[in-house]
């Protein structure tokens, strides 16, 4: 059986970062989910606007294919994806049921202090705030782990492993 995977949070939270470690460690696929925007959803977020939910509809069922198609293919995948609403993890539930979200949760401190450090092409630091204000976190009967993203990076590996294995 393969797995899939979700590691969701706000911008700054190291949703590639713990992906890529994830992946590196099971042996599985990674996509980060920005590669499947469209050149709009972009334009628009390099501009400094939150997209709405209908500009991520499309984005979200995207990922949600990509999902699938490795459980159909019995590929272990890792995606980054923010997945910042219980509705848009909805979504990506419709297509693998038994996926399993990470949540990387931070203090908004941490989050605007790793978004000052780094240079990302279409996220800037002022959308910080309207994804905080978007995030509804990891819901108890969700199937998934909130974890601290404070520890070192192997740590939090290892610790998202232990939950998940």
């Amino acid at each position: 059986m393969s797995h899939s995977i979700v590691v969701m949070g706000v911008s700054g939270s190291g949703k590639t970062s713990v992906g890529e470690g994830l992946a590196d460690s099971l042996g599985a696929q990674f996509i980060d989910a920005d590669w499947l925007h469209s050149r709009d959803n972009l334009e628009t977020m390099a501009a400094g606007h939150p997209l709405s939910d209908e500009q991520r509809e499309p984005w979200l069922h995207a990922v949600g294919e990509n999902l699938s198609e490795a459980r159909d293919d019995e590929r272990d995948l890792v995606v980054a994806c923010s997945a910042l609403k219980r509705s848009y993890r909805d979504i990506l539930r419709s297509y693998v049921p038994e996926v399993y979200f990470v949540f990387l949760d931070a203090s908004p401190e941490i989050l605007a202090e790793r978004l000052a450090a780094r240079d990302h092409d279409f996220m800037p630091a002022s959308l910080l705030d309207s994804q905080l204000a978007t995030l509804e976190p990891l819901g108890d009967d969700e199937h998934g782990v909130r974890v601290d993203v404070t520890p070192p990076l192997a740590e939090i590996v290892r610790l998202v492993i232990s939950r998940f294995g």
